[in-house]
């Protein structure tokens, strides 16, 4: 209702103005019927634009305000030349309204660099305690994000860029099934989440490096921009964003983290499923995920032997278990 009523106050007061401006050149019925006009397309341009982030009007704000002034100044150094007062009168609007454009959307086009411009100057919200996380694509398709963050070990809200969502969407869409399989859950899950009531997740439209087409620099910039803290399971990108400064929560290292310690010697039950790199060697996995190598294990094929670890090795993709079958 509020709304309605700011526009139709927006419209009124466009006809009046419309009025004296046409007064001024003997055609006030003209005048009305363009201002009608012009408020009309302005406002079916501002039914379009209900995705614009608060962020990005603060900014517009500052560049219209930037081009007031500027208009102002040039409007006062062009009254210098004779001329009539109702030239001049229109002549200061055109310059307003010129300005004003150019400045809202340069500032539109920049939001993300405000801090730049005024350093000692920055809205945050106050109202997350627990600041707030970005989802990139491997995350959503990863359903384990979802659990950890039930248990709360995982906080704050989670944001999905627009640009992800673009992303799930072409996976979806993919004529690679499996492909198109995990852009499909991905955004199976993303609904899921969004159902459950306690859970506080939103979609951010922002697009912080719109000139860039690698989705991985995008969802870096966003995290500066939103000083938040970025959650994946991709390995680059988690290495590439803590070289870059920004908080990284990847899943697969703290999955590892609160996998069960092993030592030398344990005696494991682990059943073999397929042959190691070696002529000898057969592969098992335990019920977390943990790869082991056991030695004569080949020959143990589809069984379930026990073995007796030997070595652990803690590599960058997780850990592995070298084990030789033989119990205590």
């Amino acid at each position: 209702m509020t709304l309605l009523f700011i526009r139709i106050f927006f419209l009124v007061l466009s006809a009046v103005i419309g009025y004296l401006i046409g007064n001024v050149y003997e055609h006030e019925t003209l005048g009305i019927l363009i201002a009608l006009a012009a408020a009309s397309l302005l406002m079916l341009i501002e039914i379009g634009m209900k995705s614009v982030s608060v962020r990005g009007l603060s900014s517009v704000v500052f560049g219209l305000l930037f081009g007031v002034v500027m208009a102002k100044l040039i409007a006062d150094t062009i009254s210098l030349v004779p001329m009539s007062e109702a030239i001049m009168a229109s002549l200061r609007v055109v310059l307003t309204l010129m300005f004003s454009y150019i400045g809202a959307v340069i500032a539109l086009r920049g939001k993300d660099e405000f801090n730049l411009i005024i350093p000692y100057v920055r809205f945050r919200r106050t109202d997350l305690k627990d600041g707030v996380v970005v989802l990139d694509t491997s995350a959503i398709i990863d359903s384990r994000v979802f659990d950890i963050y039930r248990t709360h070990f995982l906080s704050g809200r989670l944001v999905v860029p627009r640009f992800v969502l673009h992303e799930l969407q072409r996976l979806a869409d993919s004529e690679d099934d499996m492909k198109r399989q995990r852009g499909r859950r991905g955004l199976e899950l993303l609904r899921t989440m969004q159902k459950d009531t306690g859970m506080d997740i939103r979609v951010n439209e922002d697009d912080p490096a719109s000139d860039e087409p690698a989705v991985d620099l995008k969802l870096i910039k966003l995290a500066k921009v939103l000083e938040a803290r970025l959650c994946t399971t991709d390995f680059n990108l988690s290495r590439m964003a803590a070289i870059q400064g920004v908080d990284v929560v990847n899943v697969n290292d703290l999955v590892n983290a609160v996998k069960p310690v092993i030592f030398a010697g344990e005696e494991l039950d682990v059943q073999i499923v397929k042959e190691g790199k070696e002529d000898n060697q057969g592969v098992g996995y335990l019920e977390d995920g943990t790869m082991v190598v056991v030695t004569e294990g080949r020959k143990h094929m589809g069984q379930r032997v026990k073995a007796v670890v030997t070595s652990v090795l803690q590599t960058q993709a997780g850990r592995m278990i070298f084990a030789k079958t033989g119990g205590r």
